[in-house]
């Protein structure tokens, strides 16, 4: 493994390992990821190695280019384009039809391809500099903490070759996923592009929630029950009275942080902003991972807008023990 800055020879030598078949982590606004030839199966082969992640989750792909989508799908219908001329760049990932010549083992099988076009500086230009498009899911063991930093990825992950030093990223969730179908949007997994930002854009087509299915196939990444774990227990809870005497972190949505009782507290928002409060969640969590407690108490907050989406990561996240 290697670090790699983020001038511009640093970035030609990350983007000719790309094209080489090896493994590139590079900072997006959402998180990290673990980048490889979307067109090389033996390279897209290694983020599944290195990951630990199940052959059934499907990755998704990344783009600098609106021109790239035809490599990818099959359908870039008025409703896509639409779609990706209000978010793209962005936190949104659609679901489509896929291309012959994507791989199998990008789709796990599927039909559908997963396509994004990233939000971050250091994304695009890797991705226009490597001259193909990269397959990158986050850049974590599978199921454990999403990474919102560099030192997040090394902390996991041994394998991967380079490892750009972006710091922080900015919205902090992985991405919004939806399936784009004729007159049908279906959010797969929830995040900072909510179904009423969609609604705005595309007020004649219906947008809806999506069930999980119930076999082996997912059409997203993100749909099981439990994912994005810290190695220590977490807890979501409204009160933290039945905690005393323990030794414990507690997550805080909001406020100054002056809570009686637990050992560390970290505040999302003091001044309550969502948006704010997703930037900051994978972030307390590595904290509190890394501290010395002995288990993590999370404040739940309302489930509207992007609250959807942090409280999909938290209930996820605290799947394994007793949470409201």
């Amino acid at each position: 493994m290697a670090y790699l800055g983020v001038d511009i020879e640093s970035m030609k030598l990350a983007a000719e390992a790309i094209r080489e078949g090896k493994l590139v982590s590079f900072p997006t606004e959402t998180v990290y990821g673990l980048g490889a030839d979307a067109f090389n199966p033996a390279a897209v082969a290694r983020i599944f190695q290195e990951k630990e992640r199940p052959s059934f989750d499907p990755l998704i792909v990344h783009i600098s280019d609106i021109s790239q989508l035809s490599k990818l799908t099959r359908s870039v219908s008025p409703v896509v384009l639409k779609l990706a001329e209000h978010f793209w760049p962005g936190p949104l990932t659609m679901v489509l039809p896929k291309q012959p010549e994507v791989h199998d083992i990008v789709t796990s099988g599927l039909d559908t391809v997963a396509v994004r076009m990233p939000n971050h500086p250091i994304a695009l230009q890797l991705i226009s500099l490597s001259g193909t498009v990269i397959a990158a899911p986050s850049a974590n063991k599978f199921g454990q903490l999403s990474p919102t930093h560099h030192k997040h990825v090394t902390k996991q992950l041994k394998g991967v070759d380079y490892v750009i030093q972006g710091g922080y990223t900015t919205v902090g969730i992985e991405s919004s996923v939806v399936s784009v179908e004729e007159g049908l949007i279906q959010i797969l997994r929830p995040g900072a592009i909510t179904a009423a930002d969609i609604k705005a854009v595309l007020p004649d087509v219906t947008v809806v929630d999506f069930t999980k299915p119930v076999d082996d196939h997912l059409p997203s990444p993100g749909l099981l029950n439990s994912h994005y774990s810290p190695k220590k227990p977490l807890y979501i809870a409204s009160s933290i009275s039945e905690f005393a005497g323990q030794k414990y972190g507690y997550i805080a949505f909001s406020g100054d942080g002056a809570v009686d009782g637990p050992a560390i507290v970290r505040v999302l928002s003091k001044s309550g902003s969502y948006a704010e409060a997703a930037t900051n969640l994978f972030g307390a969590l590595h904290d509190m991972e890394e501290s010395d407690v002995d288990f993590i108490v999370a404040e739940p907050i309302k489930e509207e807008g992007i609250g959807i989406a942090i409280m999909d990561r938290l209930k996820k996240a605290a799947f394994k023990y007793k949470s409201e």
